[in-house]
């Protein structure tokens, strides 16, 4: 990530750049979407992703598909989110196909990630990363700041 203004970073994906920042009620500028905003889009978008897919594999038309994606945040500590409900909009989908494409998105990889919480660590350094792990580059990494 790179520091842009204030609490606004750039956030850099396989040569995309992404902007977060903070709503001006919690001291951004509201020039992008929050991270968590961003993670609710992740996995809004991981399920829109799998439905579509679907209607593909089925000759079924993506016309109108949208998915709502609607959450809530936790009062007590620690900060979270505490609840999220998707809502699947598939006007093609023929009933008899509604139980089928419920479990097919239910299993994005982005849902599954939240099913069975990674092993997550952070690492606080003063000088930057000389060398990326063969595990970052293997896997995947984002730069953030």
């Amino acid at each position: 990530m790179t520091p842009v203004a204030g609490d606004a970073f750039e956030v850099r994906v396989r040569g995309h750049v992404l902007t977060v920042d903070q709503p001006r009620t919690a001291g951004g500028r509201d020039t992008a979407p929050t991270p968590v905003e961003l993670f609710i889009a992740s996995v809004a978008s991981c399920t829109a992703h799998y439905a579509g897919r679907y209607l593909d594999r089925h000759g079924l038309s993506r016309d109108g598909l949208t998915v709502r994606a609607d959450f809530r945040m936790a009062d007590d500590r620690t900060a979270r989110v505490a609840s999220l409900s998707m809502t699947v909009h598939a006007p093609s989908l023929p009933a008899e196909r509604l139980t089928a494409l419920r479990a097919v998105v239910s299993h994005c990889t982005v849902s599954n990630t939240l099913a069975d919480a990674p092993d997550m660590r952070v690492h606080v350094r003063r000088e930057p990363d000389s060398a990326e792990t063969p595990q970052a580059v293997e896997h995947g990494r984002v730069d953030a700041g």
